[in-house]
């Protein structure tokens, strides 16, 4: 895949810099846009020269706001892909399983979909204006593999549930502060201070570097079943009249109703 359309990928010095490149629709992902981040993640991969990835999104609003709810409620999916597949999940796996380290450069909101993204990466560095939350209940969705339970184990148990149930949105304080980013640095400093940290970490072993990822990620490979379990979920549920009313309501700017929908039993 030579030609991105919805991606970006340029290597500077040791970093491959990964940008998705959907300003106009706060870099939300479609089908298609997945399929081009994995080529990238699989080119960087390959490079030899690159010693570590970032991830960060076009502009200053927004890092990722998730799956494109627009295209969700316009198709009933995300999408066209060149194999037919949404791959999100798959995805999710390429970002623990590349065995170099991927930094999120955190430009604006990381929302839902996105916000899943950001707290995937090895570290993530934030701009001040950046916020994160999720979205998911409200726009008929949700994430029950690496999104929850991961996150869980990034920020603790009360602090995940209260991201997920409440939706609320955090600054970047609160998100250095409860573990969610390694550091927050004005937007104009985000990428070279991402860039400075491949430099640094281009200066030690790889093979060691390598074997640590695995190492951290042994402990909650896991959860990849979860996540396979969860992406199906999500696929049946997205089916459903109630998935539908929030995807719906989402594009024609109101407030969801799913008073119709509330558990019995």
């Amino acid at each position: 895949m030579e030609h991105y359309e919805d991606v970006s990928y340029v290597v500077e010095g040791a970093a491959a810099i990964i940008t998705i490149d959907r300003e106009k629709r706060m870099n939300a992902f479609r089908a298609q846009t997945i399929s081009e981040l994995i080529d990238a993640f699989k080119r960087a991969w390959a490079d030899k020269a690159v010693r570590g990835l970032i991830l960060t999104g076009a502009g200053q609003r927004a890092f990722c706001a998730g799956g494109d709810v627009k295209v969700r409620a316009e198709l009933g999916n995300y999408g066209p892909t060149p194999n037919g597949l949404f791959e999100i999940g798959y995805f999710h796996r390429l970002i623990r399983d590349v065995p170099k380290p991927v930094i999120a450069a955190v430009n604006g909101a990381a929302i839902g979909g996105g916000h899943v993204l950001h707290v995937l990466c090895d570290l993530s560095i934030a701009a001040e204006h950046a916020t994160f939350g999720q979205t998911g209940p409200k726009v008929g969705s949700f994430d029950a593999g690496f999104g929850s339970a991961y996150l869980a184990r990034v920020v603790g148990e009360k602090r995940a549930r209260e991201i997920w149930f409440l939706l609320h949105q955090y600054d970047a304080a609160t998100a250095e502060r409860w573990g969610l980013v390694n550091k927050v640095v004005p937007a104009d400093e985000l990428l070279p201070a991402c860039k400075e940290w491949v430099e640094e970490l281009a200066q030690y072993s790889p093979t060691a570097i390598r074997f640590l990822k695995h190492s951290f990620n042994a402990d909650t490979d896991h959860q990849a079943g979860f996540s396979q379990m969860g992406m199906h979920a999500v696929e049946i549920f997205g089916e459903t009249d109630e998935a539908k009313e929030g995807a719906l309501a989402f594009a024609e700017k109101r407030k969801p109703d799913f008073a119709q929908y509330q558990i019995e039993h």
